[in-house]
Order: structure tokens, then C-alpha cells, then sequence
């Protein structure tokens, strides 16, 4: 929870910061979309290899290897703003993803030693700690942008030197503290379980979610629910910009809506594990469309965008959440750790790939259409939840 604390305080200003910084460097409002795209990549890309470092290592190592290699991408992040290389931004948002991933595979370190019965609560209390730094971080970026005022690091590029340094002391916070290492506890702990190397595998992650019905849902709702956030959340600064808001305006807007993806997700456990996960994955379907509903239509009423965010991170808490615990109920112990990988790798490859989207269809078209879209791929999820709450009824 510490670790979340401070990894929330270095994220958001990547979320907040880099579209306006890829604007600044690139010279295009229609790339601004690639950088926090790069960054959603980075975290696809690294979900990998620390999944598999996590399978073979445990917990702790998996995770202080991702908040140094998040550290080290802020740092080339002000390097790229400084001699105003895009491609060097795009790979230090690459890197800098990493962070991003430490703080999501942190939900499963907290499922590793919990009863089934309060898996949801485990994962949302977690989720909660993200809250005190994410909501702080965005507001920061004003006054530390300003520290830099007089000095060669372009205003918005200095927050991610703030964030490099917040990243290495939550690397050192779990290398210190995260002991025992909960999953190769919960191993130990299930020693009747058919337990070896290639059931740890990626290939074995894929073949758990395929033999599971519920599997398979879980993973669609966690990828459809993180895509649609990310799409739409992406590309808000950029439309708060267009309508005349200023830098401390975004943070404000930013930060309730991180608001929204945390702050409430203790509620979003205790319901997953009191009515069940389906019905939660029903209420992220509800939140994520009212959500699109009144942002798409805010125009420049910056209150009503504010709004439709809070509900945005809302709708994402609630099917994270419910997803997550889904997941991790529907497949056995040995394989735990390599379908939870790929469930990042899933969730965060087709984030990358609406957030760049997302960028062309403002471009193209209007922030509105970019949220009717987002709107419309929630179908398959609602479609699919909606099914499994039918075949459950009928077991």
C-alpha cells in the first residue's frame, strides 16, 4: 500500500503531462496521442518478461524491477523534451509505462494470500492506497513545472524528474518491506496443487483462460473497461485546451477522475464480494456509458467533462476490480501468475492501441465521436456478462 502511495504520486503526471508535452516536441496536435499511447505499450510490452521474472522470483523482484525501469523512462523523458527528439519521448514514455505496471500487478500481490470470499476487498484496498498520491500528483505539475522556469528542462518536462525520484524510493519501499513474498507463500501454501514450470508459463495462462468461461470474461472485461478509459482520459487535456483550460484546470479534472478510479474502489470490492462479480461487471458497463454520454456532449462546459471523467474512473474501478477477482477465482494456483500477466499484457496492448486511435479520431472527427466509439466497445462486454449472469442462473 505504501508502494501504491508513491507510484500514484508519479503516474498521473505522465497522464496529465504527455500530451501537451508530445505537442510541444513533436509540433502536431495529431501526434499528442502517442505519448501516453507509448506509454499503455511499454506497459503491454514489459507485462511479459515481469510476469515471467514474478513466476520464477516472486512478487518483490518483479516489482522493484518496474518501478527502476519507470524511474530511468522519466529520466528520458526530460532528456527528449530537452534536445525535442519525438522518437526519444515516445521511448522514455516506453519505459516510463513500467510504473504503471508496477502499480497494476501490485492488485494480484494483494490476491495472493486472500480468502476467496474477500479477494474483492484485498484487490480494492490495494487499488484505494493509489488514491492519496494520484489525486495529489496532477496538482503538483503546475508548481513543479514552475521550479524549472529559469533553467534548460523545458516547464513540462521537470514533473518527470519529480517522478523519477518518486518511482526509485517505491523500489526501494518494496524491496525492503514486501516480505514474505506473498506469492511464493501462496505457493507454499498449496503444495497439492499440480505445480511446475510449464504450468507457469505464458502458453499455460493462455490455455487457463481458454478452458474457462469465466476466465475469458474476466479478461474481456478488464481489457475492454482499461481501453475505453484510456481512450477517452487520453485525449480530455487535449480537449480541455481546445475549450480554453489552462494547465492547473487539467490537473484539477485529472485528479477527479483518479479520484473516481480509486478513491471508491474499497465499495467496488465489498460489492464483487457481496453480490457477486457479475453484477459489478454490469455496473461498469453502466458507468463507463453514462461516462461517455457526458463527456462526449460537454463541449466547453468544463463541469460537465469533469463529471463524465469522475464517472470514467468509476466505470474502470468497478470492472477492474470485479475483473481481477474474477480472474483469479476461475483458474488454479500454479497458473495464477502467467494468466495475471496476460491479462496485463492484454488490457494494456489494446489500451495502447485505442489510445493511439484516439488521437486520429479527435483529429478526424471531435472528442464526441472519440467517446460514441467508446461507447460501442462496450457491447462485446456487456454482451458477454450478460450471458454468464443467464448461465449461472441456470446452474
Amino acid at each position: 500500500m505504501a508502494s501504491q502511495i508513491l507510484g500514484g504520486l508519479g503516474i498521473p503526471i505522465g497522464i496529465a503531462l504527455a500530451p501537451v508535452l508530445a505537442t510541444e516536441v513533436s509540433g502536431t496536435e495529431a501526434l499528442s496521442g502517442l505519448a501516453p499511447t507509448a506509454s499503455v505499450a511499454g506497459t503491454a510490452l514489459l507485462s511479459v518478461p515481469l510476469a515471467a521474472l514474478m513466476t520464477a522470483r516472486g512478487r518483490r523482484a518483479g516489482l522493484v524491477l518496474a518501478y527502476v525501469i519507470g524511474a530511468l523512462g522519466a529520466g528520458l523523458v526530460v532528456l527528449a523534451a530537452v534536445v525535442e527528439s519525438f522518437p526519444l519521448l515516445l521511448l522514455g514514455m516506453s519505459a516510463f509505462g513500467a510504473g504503471s505496471l508496477a502499480n497494476l500487478q501490485a492488485r494480484f500481490a494483494a490476491a495472493d494470500l486472500a480468502e476467496p470470499e474477500r479477494r474483492g476487498r484485498a484487490i480494492s484496498l490495494v487499488i484505494w492506497a493509489t488514491t492519496i498520491g494520484s489525486v495529489i500528483g496532477p496538482n503538483i505539475a503546475a508548481p513543479t513545472s514552475r521550479a524549472f522556469a529559469d533553467t534548460a528542462v523545458p516547464e513540462n518536462a521537470g514533473p518527470f524528474l519529480f517522478a523519477a525520484a518518486i518511482f526509485t524510493v517505491a523500489a526501494v519501499v518494496v524491496a525492503v518491506l514486501l516480505r514474505p513474498d506473498p506469492l511464493l507463500t501462496a505457493r507454499a501454501l498449496a503444495p497439492q496443487e499440480d505445480d511446475n514450470a510449464q504450468n507457469r508459463s505464458l502458453r499455460a495462462g493462455v490455455a487457463a483462460v481458454a478452458a474457462s468461461p469465466m476466465a475469458r470474461l474476466a479478461l474481456v472485461t478488464v481489457t475492454v473497461s482499461h481501453t475505453v478509459m484510456v481512450s477517452i482520459m487520453v485525449m480530455t487535456p487535449v480537449d480541455l485546451a481546445h475549450h480554453g483550460a489552462g494547465l492547473q484546470l487539467v490537473g484539477l479534472v485529472i485528479s477527479g477522475h483518479i479520484a473516481g478510479m480509486y478513491a471508491f474502489s474499497p465499495v467496488m470490492g465489498w460489492l464483487a464480494d457481496r453480490f457477486g462479480r457479475l453484477s459489478v461487471i454490469g455496473l461498469a458497463v453502466g458507468l463507463l456509458c453514462c461516462a461517455a454520454l457526458l463527456a462526449g456532449t460537454a463541449g466547453a462546459s468544463h463541469g460537465r467533462t469533469a463529471a463524465g471523467l469522475f464517472l470514467l474512473g468509476l466505470g474502470w474501478s468497478a470492472g477492474l476490480v470485479a475483473g481481477s477477482a474474477l480472474l483469479t477465482d476461475s483458474v488454479a494456483q500454479p497458473a495464477r501468475a502467467a494468466v495475471q500477466g496476460l491479462s496485463d499484457l492484454t488490457m494494456n496492448a489494446a489500451a495502447g492501441i485505442g489510445g493511439a486511435l484516439a488521437g486520429l479520431i479527435v483529429a478526424r472527427a471531435s472528442y464526441g465521436w472519440l467517446n460514441l466509439v467508446g461507447a460501442c466497445v462496450l457491447l462485446p462486454m456487456a454482451g458477454l456478462a450478460l450471458r454468464g449472469a443467464v448461465a449461472v442462473r441456470k446452474a
